[in-house]
């Protein structure tokens, strides 16, 4: 089998699926889902740079201290339960 009649029968199938999807009425619906999320979106109230800036330094401090706490805890059980 060549590659045209590869890509051909991946057409096939791929127009096949979208048919069936148009015919139950699935494309309607994926289109009205993806205007009624943009619509909803556009509700968002969205951070300014400043408070976006200040909420990643937050996150990254947060992380790095529980990455921190998380290793303490691991040296502390690893030193109760393997070198007793």
């Amino acid at each position: 089998m060549n590659s045209w009649t590869k890509i051909l029968i991946w057409a096939a199938v791929i127009g096949a699926i979208f048919a069936y999807l148009w015919w139950q009425g699935q494309i309607r619906r994926l289109a009205d889902y993806c205007r009624e999320t943009l619509d909803e979106l556009k509700k968002c109230s969205w951070p300014t740079w400043d408070e976006l800036k200040g909420s990643t330094t937050v996150i990254a401090i947060s992380i790095g201290l529980l990455g921190v706490f998380v290793y303490a805890v691991d040296q502390i059980f690893f030193a109760i339960f393997f070198k007793l």
